[in-house]
């Protein structure tokens, strides 16, 4: 009998519907689950007028998905990651930098001021002395500012290299479910879950650098930079890699099959590009700034005090001074054996108390000089200008962060309600079918009546 075919189908496709229910609420906290529906389509009738239609059939297995909403996901995602790796970097160096203690700018005020302090009574040895050790003090903050940077340098390149096997891994794992996507799809079997673990991996990948995703016909999907390079292609992975090129400096590359490609550091994206903008853009220019700053000052302060003239002894005139200062190896530092009596703080061929040179190694700090960052500055303006300069980078890259990470939720959001699970709407949806299946059971119970009383009539 038709009614009972009928009914059977339609138990058949509720029970499906019910399925796809329960698995959508099993995963309500699922990261990255899409949730899942049936397609239900009435079957016609056969021939001949007297029949209905022969029930419904579960046409397809629905997966709730919006390709533009997911990449716009993942394009949130890259640029998200570019500024969230970056801020910790200038806010530690804003930090550190603008401190009152342990400033650049701290360490030559106390040199300048024990300078000045000197001209009451430059041949007073304490005062002398103070001028020493206030140099010695400044030293040390241009080289604790120093090694705070050079760590971050070291601690940046090793962030690039740890990323990079996180992202050979992620993309191993793309090119494998590609595989296993399109042969499963060809089988003909439900591929959901496949996908999802796929756009996971994609999209921990996004955050890492700027990509451009593609769909194929046989449901695998290309993966390239944004600059071009092919990443993934069908079940083919590319392997990327950072080293050290013969100036030092690294060189990020990516190999697919024979081909190799050099890529730019900045241009990659995602967490890269912010490493990369950071190190070449930030971090480099201000260590070499400091560096200016450190060998200016020390040229400066050494030719002056060369050109003065020491105190002497009694029948001993003054001679030259020595140098105070030495810079090198990115390190500053005091000269070896260096005496109160090696200070020049007279006028070369002054008397006893002189204090003109004195005068010309505190006019140093008004004494411009150049610096990579900023340019032209004062001796004793150029720290503020490049830790003025640090502090606008870093309230434009937070100010670009709270944007992209409003940017990335929303996308989040945007995705979820197309393809995350609303357990209100599943409830509805148990409800329904439920009821569906008991109506058709009814039914089956109604034509087995029918069918009962059939025989006994012909009983």
């Amino acid at each position: 009998m038709s009614i009972i075919s009928n009914a059977l189908s339609g138990s058949i496709a509720a029970q499906a519907a019910l399925g796809a229910a329960s698995q959508n609420i099993a995963n309500l906290q699922t990261p990255g689950y899409t949730r899942q529906g049936v397609l239900l389509t009435s079957l016609g009738a056969g021939v001949g007028v007297r029949s209905a239609g022969n029930g419904v059939q579960v046409s397809a297995l629905l997966r709730f998905a919006d390709d533009y909403k997911t990449q716009q996901m993942w394009r949130a995602a890259s640029d998200l990651g570019a500024r969230t790796q970056t801020q910790p970097y200038l806010t530690q160096l804003e930090r550190v930098m603008g401190d009152n203690s342990s400033s650049i700018s701290n360490g030559i005020d106390g040199f300048f001021t024990a300078l000045n302090a000197a001209a009451v009574d430059p041949t007073s040895t304490p005062l002398r002395q103070q001028i020493i050790t206030s140099a010695d003090a400044m030293a040390q903050h241009f080289n604790s500012i120093s090694n705070v940077m050079n760590n971050q340098l070291l601690s940046v390149r090793q962030q690039r290299d740890a990323i990079m096997p996180q992202a050979n891994t992620a993309l191993a794992g793309i090119a494998a479910l590609n595989q296993t996507i399109s042969s499963s799809i060809a089988a003909g079997t439900n591929v959901s879950a496949l996908i999802d673990a796929r756009d996971q991996l994609i999209d921990g990948l996004a955050s890492q650098m700027s990509i451009s995703v593609t769909d194929q016909a046989d449901g695998s999907r290309n993966i390239s930079l944004k600059t071009g390079q092919p990443l993934v292609i069908g079940s083919i992975p590319a392997t990327m890699s950072s080293n050290m090129s013969s100036t030092g400096e690294p060189v990020l590359s990516v190999k697919f099959a024979n081909a190799s490609f050099t890529l730019d550091k900045v241009a990659v994206g995602g967490q890269l590009g912010g490493l990369g903008d950071f190190e070449q853009n930030t971090l480099q220019p201000l260590i070499q700034s400091v560096a200016d700053l450190a060998q200016s000052l020390t040229d400066k302060v050494n030719a002056q005090l060369q050109a003065g003239q020491t105190i002497g002894t009694p029948g001993v005139p003054g001679t030259p001074g020595k140098p105070l200062l030495v810079y090198a190896n990115g390190k500053m530092s005091i000269a070896d054996n260096y005496t109160t009596a090696d200070l020049a703080l007279a006028t070369s061929g002054g008397a006893a108390g002189d204090s003109g040179n004195l005068q010309k190694l505190i006019d140093i700090k008004n004494q411009p000089t150049n610096v990579t960052w900023v340019g032209s500055a004062l001796i004793g303006d150029a720290d503020t200008q490049l830790v003025g300069k640090l502090g606008i980078n870093s309230q434009q890259n937070q100010a670009l962060q709270k944007t992209a990470s409003t940017v990335r939720d929303q996308a989040v959001n945007d995705w979820k309600s197309t393809s995350g699970v609303n357990k209100d709407e599943e409830a509805m949806n148990l409800v329904e079918f439920q009821n569906m299946y008991q109506a058709n059971m009814k039914v089956i119970s109604v034509a087995n009546s029918l069918f009962d009383a059939t025989l006994q009539m012909m009983g």
